[in-house]
């Protein structure tokens, strides 16, 4: 018996796909790096294997983000300020309607693997394995993003530009520490509460 209609999985894995197709036409290939764009795609095989370890990686991995990107969002849509930068590309009229359209999978993402997970059970590996694609994923961007573009997943700076406190490097391993301890490690706690 399948845990997850197969409507489910041919509505999102036909989204997935159309996204992921505008978005390589429209953006450099390192924006996938983005832990909600990974989210996006590793959702489709999590969907179609079932599988709770994959769903609890990303969910670890863009639980907090999210509601941040979510709260940002509808913050200056609604009161028209600024919460944080993170969703200011949402408002840029020099962004066509349907590329703005299609980011909002950024609210829709985080229930849907909440939900995933209810169904699935929360694999308590995912904390660690989530970690550790961190650890592969933000080098990669520190090595590939452009920082004057876009700073992808704060590796180059805790905003939207490169920061310069303090070297570049270091501020890429307080990143690679911050994301396992600070974001992932207490939403890895409040799902083994909440889906054992």
């Amino acid at each position: 018996m399948e845990l997850i209609p197969l409507w489910i999985k041919l509505s999102y894995t036909a989204f997935a796909l159309v996204t992921v197709a505008v978005y390589a036409a429209r953006y450099p290939l390192w924006n996938f790096l983005w832990f909600s764009d990974i989210a996006l795609i590793v959702t489709v095989p999590a969907l179609w294997l079932e599988s709770g370890l994959l769903a609890g990686m990303m969910v670890v991995a863009v639980l907090v983000p999210e509601l941040f990107w979510i709260a940002s969002f509808f913050w200056r849509l609604l009161a028209g300020k600024r919460l944080g930068g993170l969703t200011d590309y949402m408002f840029d009229p020099a962004k066509p309607r349907y590329l703005r359209a299609i980011s909002l999978f950024h609210v829709f993402l985080p229930p849907l693997l909440l939900w995933m997970v209810s169904r699935l059970g929360y694999d308590s590996r995912a904390w660690m394995a989530q970690s550790a694609l961190a650890w592969v994923v933000l080098p990669l961007t520190y090595w590939l993003a452009d920082p004057k573009v876009e700073n992808v997943n704060w590796a180059f700076g805790w905003g939207s530009r490169p920061q310069t406190r303090m070297p570049p490097l270091a501020h890429l391993g307080l990143v690679m520490i911050a994301f396992p301890l600070v974001i992932y490690l207490p939403t890895h706690l409040l799902l083994r509460v909440l889906f054992g």
